[in-house]
């Protein structure tokens, strides 16, 4: 957008109106190594023994007569649940290496680099062989960050920071990171960001280009602006309130006609997707009071989601009509006792407000001319908030969770940790009608789809272990478990994952086990 990149402009030329004559006065090289090894049990499957059992034309659960099916990503995200399948277990290891600059006059830069990898993936040599040879990839080594930032800008509290960044909001429920268990790629954003911090509060407003569409599209960008606000007047006590705002302009069209198709389109205002604007707005507390601490936040969201809508097509076109509207809940109350251990016991929830539209009647079924209706679900953004080892990847939505946990301190440097955790979808999937033989659940009539049957909405408890020794100040050891309790929620499949929008079945009820042993060293 033009308006868009005036204002990155902008900022460009206010942080190059700083005074000139900065010189360099400090250097700090910084970084650090994380490696992973991560064991999955009863958790992968063979995708092709699933689509047996749920053939991926019936998923979406809205075929109309013709069999055709909603084209909804994430289709086929089925589990095992099933001692019979393979285990998974692969060693990843995240390798980062940073050089901070600070220049007078409150001028500073900041680069750094990491690498991704899972082991085996870039070893260069044949063992049947011996012969050595380079296999090299193009994405082994990124430029994670690079900023320039100007504080004490005007005399004032202000900071304007320009570049590749991360970005990192009150814990992390809806913007952080992405360093969380398995999987910690990290997340940093090409973005603008100007805050004014001072003893009592302080204002981030920023702005991020997501995705660029191209030099032949005038707006087909996805840009993410903010504003987060934090009021620390409160002794150990913080208050945030935020507005987010993810536009996405790409594109989006159902049929490339001739131009007696596109003007019938207008004519009838069909295949006409406007830009997605989902909007974010929440409240934030988090803090202690004496021997309790707390953390509670409450969000909503409203807007055009036509990019959701655009999936669900039982024809030809999607629904241009479809919206945000939907809330989320994060709450946890903790109690530390003050006596050998350090013992704290807490309580939580959350809620994530979704729907499920899939099913059909009977006069949907038959009628070639019934409207499609998107099933529109709570999208955390860019969370770095993951409650399940095994069904959440920072994108579990349409459900709510009860959790509870006790962490203790043996000695100064090791720290013990057991959760509890029951989760339940909130909408239902209503699958094809179905009998269930040895364990197999087959389609009664096929495409039939009107004819359906709503899953269970219990997909089960899980607990996990961790045990966390801090061998020094920067070398940390750590070793985890976690069992999910299989419950028939889980089995026959829920709309759950990708913010509502991934299915997540199985293939049988066996329990699944996940074991982790981690260390990571900071430099």
């Amino acid at each position: 957008m033009r308006k868009s990149m005036f204002l990155v402009l902008a900022a460009v030329v206010v942080l190059a109106a700083t005074p000139a004559l900065a010189e360099l006065q400090n250097v700090i090289v910084g970084g650090q190594v994380r490696i992973r090894g991560n064991y999955y049990m009863n958790t992968p499957t063979n995708i092709n023994r699933s689509s047996l059992q749920w053939p991926a034309a019936l998923l979406s659960g809205r075929s109309i007569g013709t069999g055709l099916n909603y084209n909804v990503p994430g289709v086929v995200g089925l589990r095992g649940w099933d001692d019979k399948e393979n285990s998974l277990g692969y060693v990843e290891q995240r390798t980062r290496l940073n050089v901070k600059a600070d220049f007078s006059n409150e001028v500073g830069a900041f680069i750094e680099i990491d690498s991704y990898d899972w082991w085996g993936e870039d070893f260069r040599s044949n063992y049947i062989t011996g012969a050595d040879f380079l296999t090299p990839t193009d994405d082994d080594v990124e430029i994670y960050q690079s900023y320039i930032e100007a504080n004490e800008m005007f005399g004032l509290p202000l900071r304007l920071r320009v570049g590749r960044q991360e970005l990192s909001f009150g814990s992390e429920w809806l913007v952080g990171v992405n360093d969380t268990s398995s999987g910690f790629t990290g997340l940093s954003f090409d973005a603008v960001r100007l805050t004014y911090a001072t003893d009592m509060f302080s204002v981030d407003a920023f702005m991020a280009e997501l995705a660029e569409g191209g030099a032949f599209e005038e707006d087909e960008d996805v840009w993410l602006y903010g504003v987060y606000g934090s009021y620390l007047g409160l002794e150990d006590i913080v208050i945030d309130a935020y507005w987010l705002w993810l536009r996405d302009a790409q594109r989006l069209s159902d049929t490339d006609l001739t131009w007696f198709g596109e003007w019938w389109e207008d004519i009838f205002g069909i295949d006409d997707y406007d830009p997605t604007n989902l909007h974010t707005v929440g409240l934030r507390g988090a803090g202690t009071i004496g021997a309790f601490d707390f953390e509670a936040e409450f969000a909503y969201q409203f807007g055009d989601a036509d990019s959701v809508g655009f999936l669900f097509r039982p024809y030809i076109y999607g629904d241009d009509g479809a919206d945000f509207s939907a809330w989320a809940a994060n709450l946890e109350v903790g109690y530390t006792f003050d006596m050998a251990w350090q013992p704290r016991v807490w309580v939580g929830g959350a809620y994530f407000d979704g729907e499920d539209n899939r099913d059909i009647s009977w006069w949907e079924w038959i009628s070639p001319f019934s409207d499609p209706e998107a099933s529109v679900s709570f999208n955390r953004l860019f969370s770095n908030w993951e409650y399940s080892q095994f069904i959440d990847g920072t994108d579990l939505s349409n459900v709510w969770l009860v959790r509870g946990g006790v962490q203790a301190m043996p000695t100064e440097s090791i720290e013990l940790a057991l959760v509890v955790t029951y989760f339940q979808a909130l909408e239902e999937f209503d699958a094809p009608a179905h009998i269930t033989l040895g364990g197999w659940r087959i389609p009664i009539a096929p495409f039939f789809s009107f004819w359906t049957m709503e899953n269970d909405s219990d997909l089960g408890i899980e607990t996990g272990l961790t045990a966390t020794y801090h061998y020094s100040e920067d070398l940390v050891f750590e070793a985890g478990w976690a069992h999910l309790f299989v419950d028939d929620g889980a089995t026959d499949g829920q709309y759950v994952l990708l913010n509502g929008l991934g299915f997540s079945g199985g293939t049988s009820d066996d329990d699944a086990d996940y074991l982790y042993l981690e260390t990571r060293i900071q430099f």
